[in-house]
């Protein structure tokens, strides 16, 4: 994938010069704010947007792969980084939820990018903290918004696998399920449509589409809703038994490009996960936010970068609450 990204493409990145909605109406950042790093550890985003800008060198798909942890990291406790502490002791990692067991990667380059804070400003920059401005900067690397991220939150010293396993949305969940999982957390339909476009990027396995292939609502039939020739297409690669792991595209157009490219095949009844049709089909104020997205992709920037300071404000740990992790895999002793 990397050799996808010329290296001429990867400097001009490192600028990071796109759209900013950073001085616009975002919904305010709460008790976080983006400064707080400013005296105890003024490269700390420096530091993360470089490395961040060598793993994406090096791996173009690690820039979906560190969005979706951020997103599965606040959908349980909120956004405290619980999902990078390995089993131990008394916790049972979030790595081995449904949602994460085999397919939550990155994990390394956080590992990566805590290691140099550490070196920088020892016990300053929290886990949570890292993977909010990672998340921002894969976004941004991949040619989709910028906007200023909120900081200050602490690290969990504990994690939740049933949490993990009932909060996050899944591929083959129903419209309402995947809208009430969104409004649990305080989430909106608006913000429920906007960070779905986050599938403008990555990839998914087999194993979370096949229902739609060959038995969706349970009568042994495809979805009615997926064009034959991309059923027939996706077959090839994804059969009724075995491939599991085998990865397609989220957005088969412009696979690591954030645009707006998701949305218009949204609209075409061109998506990958049943979780992605149904903001179409589903129901008609999300259709209607799809058609808005698919037609204009300023519009879906600005909601999306609202929409992640949003969800980057989900019950953080701040204050005497949680811990500076000096490891983002394990609590300090």
């Amino acid at each position: 994938m990397a050799k996808l990204v010329s290296f001429v493409f990867v400097l001009s990145l490192l600028a990071f010069a796109p759209l900013c909605f950073c001085g616009r109406n975002n919904g305010g950042f709460g008790s976080l704010y983006p400064q707080y790093y400013d005296h105890s550890c003024p490269k700390a985003k420096e530091i993360v947007k470089s490395i961040m800008a060598k793993a994406f060198a090096r791996e173009a798909r690690i820039a979906a792969s560190i969005l979706r942890l951020h997103f599965h990291d606040c959908f349980v406790q909120g956004c405290d980084a619980s999902l990078l502490l390995d089993s131990s002791g008394n916790i049972r990692t979030e790595k081995n939820s449904n949602p994460n067991r085999n397919s939550a990667r990155g994990f390394e380059v956080i590992d990566e990018i805590k290691s140099a804070l550490e070196k920088e400003c020892p016990q300053t920059v929290s886990c949570a903290d890292i993977l909010a401005l990672a998340a921002r900067d894969s976004t941004v690397i991949t040619g989709g918004p910028y906007w200023e991220v909120p900081l200050g939150r602490k690290d969990s010293r504990t994690a939740s696998l049933s949490g993990s396993n009932n909060n996050i949305p899944a591929p083959n969940n129903t419209f309402q399920t995947i809208l009430n999982r969104f409004q649990n957390q305080g989430l909106d339909i608006v913000d429920l449509v906007a960070l779905s476009g986050g599938h403008t990027i990555g990839n998914s396995r087999c194993t979370s589409f096949r229902q739609r292939l060959y038995n969706q609502n349970g009568n042994g039939q495809p979805d009615k809703t997926l064009p034959q020739s991309l059923a027939t297409e996706l077959r090839n690669r994804c059969p009724r038994s075995g491939g599991d792991n085998n990865l397609f595209s989220l957005d088969y157009v412009s696979p690591t490009k954030f645009d707006n490219s998701y949305f218009k095949n949204l609209v075409g009844f061109k998506g990958l996960l049943n979780s992605d049709q149904v903001l179409l089909t589903g129901n008609d104020a999300s259709a209607a936010l799809v058609k808005k997205y698919a037609d204009d992709s300023e519009e879906f920037f600005e909601q999306f970068a609202k929409s992640m300071i949003k969800m980057s404000n989900i019950s953080p740990l701040t204050g005497s609450s949680g811990e500076i992790r000096k490891t983002c895999r394990k609590i300090n002793t």
